[in-house]
C-alpha cells in the first residue's frame, strides 16, 4: 500500500524551466561558450554543480564551475524575483492536498538548490504539506544517480516498496529506477525530449495520480 510520495520540483511542481533556461544560457553568454540545444536537453534533472563541472570539463574552462554556478544563480534570482508568470503547475496543489488529507507523507527530492525550493516552498505556502525537502545540490552525486530518492524515502521514515516518485525528466526517472522505487513519469506540455520508456506508469494529468487511483498500487522491491 501506498504511504509516501516522493516529488521532484521542476517540471513536476512548478514549470520553472523556461526560467532556468533563461539564466543558463545568459551564463553561457557571460562564459562566452556555445551549448547546444542537445547538449543543454542532456542536462535535464541534473544539479547545476554537476552541470558547471561538466561544463568546465568540456570546453576546457579556466574558470572554476563555481564561478559558473555563481553566475547562473545570480540570473535566476534577478528572473524570479522580476517574472510574476511563475505558477504550479495546473492540479499539482490539488494532489497535493489529496494526498495529505488522506495521510500520505511527502518529501521534495529536488535537484535544484535549497535556496530555489525555499523561494518556491515560501511562495506558493507549500511547507505545511511536506515533511522535508532534499536538494540534490546537497548530495555527493546528481540524479540519475539514486542517492537522493533512497535518502528521500530514508526522510520519509517507510519502506521505498511503499513509496511513489513523481518525475519528469530521464535523469530523474533513472535516479528512481536504481533506487528500486516505483516512478510515475509526468509527461506535460512542459516536458521535452525526456525518455519516459522505465517509467512504471505514464500520465499526463495530476487527475491520473489521485489518492483513490493509487492507493492500493504494487510497489517495487528494493533493488540494490
Amino acid at each position: 500500500m501506498l504511504k509516501a510520495v516522493l516529488f521532484d520540483m521542476d517540471g513536476v511542481i512548478v514549470d520553472t524551466e523556461p526560467l532556468h533556461r533563461k539564466a543558463y544560457f545568459r551564463m553561457f553568454n557571460e562564459t562566452g561558450i556555445d551549448v547546444s540545444e542537445a547538449m543543454y536537453t542532456g542536462f535535464t534533472g541534473q544539479a547545476t554543480m554537476n552541470i558547471c563541472k561538466e561544463l568546465v570539463e568540456h570546453f576546457q574552462l579556466s574558470e572554476a564551475p563555481e564561478t559558473l554556478v555563481a553566475c547562473k544563480r545570480k540570473h535566476f534570482k534577478h528572473l524570479f524575483d522580476n517574472d510574476d508568470t511563475l505558477q504550479l503547475l495546473d492540479g499539482v496543489l490539488d494532489l497535493i492536498k489529496d494526498y495529505h488529507s488522506n495521510g500520505l507523507t511527502l518529501v521534495l527530492a529536488s535537484s535544484a538548490s535549497m535556496p530555489n525550493i525555499d523561494r518556491i516552498f515560501e511562495r506558493f505556502d507549500l511547507d505545511p504539506y511536506f515533511v522535508a525537502k532534499l536538494s540534490g545540490a546537497d548530495l555527493e552525486k546528481s540524479k540519475p544517480h539514486p542517492e537522493i530518492f533512497i535518502k528521500a524515502a530514508e526522510a520519509a521514515g517507510h519502506p521505498r516498496e511503499h513509496c511513489m516518485v513523481i518525475e519528469d525528466s530521464s535523469n530523474g526517472i533513472k535516479a528512481a529506477n536504481d533506487a528500486g522505487i516505483f516512478v510515475a513519469g509526468y509527461d506535460s506540455k512542459h516536458s521535452t525530449d525526456q525518455d519516459y520508456s522505465h517509467a512504471n506508469m505514464v500520465v499526463s494529468s495530476f487527475q491520473e495520480l489521485a489518492y483513490d487511483k493509487v492507493k492500493d498500487f504494487e510497489g517495487l522491491g528494493i533493488r540494490d
